[in-house]
């Protein structure tokens, strides 16, 4: 069904707009035939009232009229005297007993609780008591009284109106000697009438036949449409307990795959901005190269198991620093690494050969507190790290086959990196005279000979970064780290006794190294 109406939308709107008008037809029908119940009901009951009265008339004041064969007059007990018609009141007592026995919704009642001798005395009820009490409240000037009652199926409407003695009723009842009193007065409240209209809620049912079959039929339709709500809400369930499961798995898998690539190759692929195919561009790059000075031998040194230690935890802050310098960490080459700048996002040439600089500078201050540290875990040669750095043309994008593809740099501008790296002592940073220019406004850095390297058919003018800590703590701080001596001394920082301490242990020192 929903596939019915997604493909037929117009359909869907023409129901709507059905349902729209409909309800208001349904009502006005109703009401229609509400209205012509009601009329219906009322002149029968109108029509039972007025033949109560025309027969009553008929039998009880004409009949005896045309009776000539006695004298008429008006009495109470006009019954019991040939000729004689009733009186208004006992008329309407008598009348109201028979409209009560022959109209089913209607009763009439007169009522008074002061009846005649000759008479049973009236049942009032809560209702006429009170109407009573409040028609005789000369303070209150009310001429009906209404009361609502009845049950949820049955409901009924009762009107009082006070019964008032004129003139000619006065002297009747002040006279009369089976009258209950005889002080009566022009005005008073002699009783009261009621009527009261009573109409089950279940007769009107029917006329709500349009509106009922109204909500009958949105009611199936709701059922219908819950029912299949439910049916789609397990089915979406279903499906989205099954996405959420692909989704985990699909998140934990590129979190592994992550850690084989560099953060900004791994976005870059997840956004969609990069193809997996083999394609590869031409950029301009600022290439960095490191490797550890005499791995082989710390090697020999240490057990397998304390190397791996150390170099996992040399290549996480390393790469930690690269991250922060937006840096494309390329691969790990044994204790080799390298990482380039202005691919797969650039800053501008300039930006990025400054990035790449001020990250090998930070990557040294890094490894020397690495070096303290690893002397104080019983590490005797820690590592010391050696780092070049070249700007130039290299190609750049996804190198391999259809299969395996490696995202990657060639160029002999990336292998001048590797080389000037090889020429650097441990704890320095080489730069390429591309390099430099990039930099010199913001790092001081000496001149080398010109150099011939393997690959390169110029001369290479490299540059030695003079400062590869520039926010060293205080000017005359005296440092060095040498394998089997390593020396930190900032005088500002010792008090008087402090630095006699101190000359004692560099004499006792310098007492060694010559006795050697």
């Amino acid at each position: 069904m929903g596939r019915f109406f997604l493909k037929r939308p117009f359909l869907a709107v023409v129901l709507v707009v059905f349902g729209l008008v409909s309800l208001p037809m349904a009502l006005w029908l109703d009401l229609r035939t509400l209205s012509d119940q009601n009329l219906r009901r009322q002149a029968s009951s109108l029509s039972d009232v007025f033949d109560s009265v025309r027969s009553y008339y008929a039998g009880n004041v004409v009949g005896r009229v045309w009776d000539q064969s006695h004298v008429t007059t008006v009495r109470h007990d006009y019954q019991d005297h040939p000729g004689a018609i009733p009186i208004p009141a006992t008329l309407s007592i008598e009348l109201s007993q028979r409209i009560g026995n022959e109209a089913s919704n209607v009763s009439y009642r007169f009522v008074s609780d002061y009846p005649f001798r000759n008479r049973p005395s009236h049942n009032l009820t809560a209702f006429e008591i009170e109407a009573l009490a409040t028609f005789r409240d000369q303070s209150q000037e009310i001429e009906m009284l209404v009361r609502k009652e009845g049950n949820l199926l049955n409901r009924r409407v009762t009107i009082a109106t006070p019964v008032v003695l004129d003139q000619g009723c006065v002297a009747c009842h002040n006279a009369h000697p089976e009258s209950p009193r005889s002080g009566w007065s022009q005005g008073d409240v002699r009783g009261l009438q009621t009527f009261t209209v009573s109409q089950p809620i279940t007769l009107g049912l029917g006329s709500f036949r349009w509106l009922l079959g109204y909500f009958a039929l949105a009611g199936t339709v709701g059922i219908v449409f819950a029912a299949l709500q439910f049916r789609l809400a397990r089915s979406f369930s279903s499906v989205n307990q099954e996405l959420a499961s692909k989704n985990q798995f699909l998140a934990d898998l590129s979190s592994k795959i992550g850690k084989y690539l560099s953060p900004q190759v791994y976005a870059s692929i997840f956004a969609g901005e990069k193809d997996v195919t083999i394609s590869t561009e031409r950029k301009k790059l600022t290439v960095f190269f490191s490797d550890i000075k005499d791995f082989t031998l710390t090697t020999e040194r240490l057990q397998p198991e304390e190397i791996t230690e150390l170099l996992n935890e040399y290549f996480s802050e390393m790469s930690h620093v690269a991250d922060q310098h937006g840096a494309t960490l390329d691969k790990f080459i044994g204790d080799a690494m390298l990482a380039f700048f202005g691919d797969p996002h650039s800053q501008g040439v300039a930006n990025d050969a400054k990035a790449c600089v001020s990250m090998a500078v930070a990557m040294q201050k890094r490894i020397k507190e690495l070096q303290s540290a690893w002397r104080d875990r019983g590490v005797e040669h820690p590592f010391a790290v050696r780092m070049g750095i070249n700007t130039g043309y290299c190609n750049v994008g996804n190198f391999g086959s259809k299969d395996r593809l490696d995202y990657t740099i060639i160029g002999a501008e990336a292998n001048l990196a590797g080389r000037l790296q090889s020429i650097a002592q441990p704890g320095e940073i080489i730069m390429s005279y591309e390099t430099y220019v990039h930099v010199s406004d913001l790092f001081d850095a000496t001149k080398l000979e010109p150099l011939r390297v393997k690959g390169i058919s110029r001369d290479v003018i490299a540059y030695r970064l003079d400062q590869p800590e520039p926010d060293r703590l205080a000017p005359d701080l005296t440092e060095t780290d040498l394998p089997g001596l390593s020396v930190k001394v900032d005088p500002a920082a010792l008090d008087e006794g402090e630095r006699e301490k101190a000359k004692a242990v560099l004499r006792q020192a310098l007492r060694d190294i010559d006795s050697k």
